[in-house]
């Protein structure tokens, strides 16, 4: 964003902030929030802390001390932003997206760093990678997206070895947890402040875990999401408990092509939404199983869960790319609009997207844990308020207007914004 766009928001952003002022002791240190937040959105080439520091004319270190260890409440932040988010876009339709994010890194400094798939660039790299959870109206015209909560996921290498958390500034009860425990983890503190979510959805690095299902069930929280082809299940209770092969759980490909269960039914088409190209159509089929309560047969037989889960296989007439998908919907469920959730993760896609462009979300450069959950809670707060704003802006003002319309971000941006300094001092 220019200086002038800035200027014509930063009323709005001053009432947003007035919500959160009870999280800092100090005003001087509100004042250095509000200073990043507004370094976040203006219109630089690098939206780390050091040109924010340079543009706002605050020292470096300062504003490195400011993420690192000057006391404010970044968890009570977090927690009062998903309150907003549920006074102000409550809806019955809502969906929650759990998903992954990955950040190329170089160097082995900042916290969780490692050699990881990085979604980022599509292969393993060099790269830190978050957890987070995005809460999403599912407008269908003007769709109101924020992500409510985001973690570090560290690696054992980083869990394992002390010294290094130490080093980073990570808490010695901080231990390793697989992405789907974060996510579950995260679900119930968003659901304790309030939100509310019709749906949650996911891909198959959490789908594919039953004890992720599990934790979903105990909560109470519906959910839909992706597993893979070796995903194991039964589509009849089987009679007896066995370690015959006959007995065993079944892949669940297997069972799409083998079982009568779906072999009896006939393709049947559900056009998930309208798109640039035309409606996204699928063929799909549907059956309730039961899940089994391990990943793998790891020398003892599976127990077959007395609840029954929805196995949907789906595949696209015109690509002939097929997904599975499992869901803990009851039996009386649409098998139209659970699909219709399960594709429902683009949301968070351009959500990362945008807020790699606009707020800055992959720019950090931070060497403590501390440092790294704030700057994306920055991050978070910019793109909650720019959320707002064009929701409030789109339709009442031509294009030119601050905010109202056009693509942010597009332009090569500039090494200062000289106005900044004026609009905070």
């Amino acid at each position: 964003m220019t200086a002038d766009q800035i200027r014509s928001l930063q009323p709005a952003l001053a009432a947003l902030l007035e919500r959160f002022r009870p999280c800092f002791k100090r005003e001087s240190t509100f004042a250095h929030w509000e200073k990043y937040l507004l370094g976040l959105m203006a219109d630089l080439k690098r939206k780390s802390i050091e040109p924010i520091a340079l543009s706002a004319g605050v020292p470096v270190r300062t504003l490195q001390e400011f993420l690192a260890f000057f006391v404010w409440d970044e968890s009570r932040v977090s927690n009062l932003l998903q309150q907003a988010v549920m006074d102000d876009h409550a809806s019955d339709h809502a969906i929650g997206v759990l998903d992954s994010c990955g950040h190329r890194k170089q160097g082995d400094m900042t916290p969780g760093v490692q050699r990881q798939w990085c979604g980022e660039v599509g292969k393993v790299d060099n790269c830190v990678v978050g957890q987070h959870l995005l809460y999403t109206d599912n407008d269908p015209d003007n769709p109101f997206s924020c992500v409510v909560s985001s973690d570090v996921y560290l690696p054992r290498s980083w869990t394992d070895d002390r010294a290094r958390c130490r080093a980073a500034h990570i808490p010695d009860d901080v231990s390793f947890r697989p992405k789907w425990e974060i996510g579950l983890d995260q679900l119930a503190g968003a659901i304790g402040n309030g939100v509310r979510f019709a749906w949650v959805t996911f891909d198959e690095e959490y789908g594919q875990v039953p004890w992720f299902w599990f934790g979903l069930d105990a909560m109470g929280q519906r959910g839909i999401g992706e597993v893979p082809k070796s995903f194991r299940c039964w589509p009849i209770r089987p009679h007896c408990r066995s370690f015959s092969a006959a007995h065993a759980a079944k892949r669940v490909d297997n069972v799409c092509r083998h079982s009568p269960v779906f072999t009896q039914q006939a393709w049947r088409e559900v056009r998930i939404k309208d798109t640039t190209r035309g409606p996204m159509v699928w063929e799909v089929k549907a059956a309730r199983v039961h899940l089994t309560d391990i990943v793998e047969n790891a020398g003892a037989p599976g127990q077959p869960t007395d609840r029954q889960y929805w196995l949907i296989v789906a595949r696209n007439p015109v690509s002939g790319e097929v997904k599975y998908f499992v869901s803990n919907g009851g039996a009386n469920m649409s098998i139209e609009g659970m699909l219709r959730v399960a594709f429902a993760r683009w949301h968070v896609e351009k959500w990362f997207e945008r807020a790699k462009q606009e707020a800055g979300f992959g720019a950090f450069e931070v060497r403590t844990y501390r440092s790294l959950i704030r700057h994306w809670l920055c991050a978070r707060m910019v793109m909650y308020f720019l959320a707002e704003q064009t929701r409030r802006l789109r339709g009442e003002k031509p294009a030119d207007h601050a905010g109202a319309g056009g693509r942010r971000g597009q332009h090569v941006g500039v090494e200062d914004m000289e106005p900044m300094a004026a609009l905070v001092g």
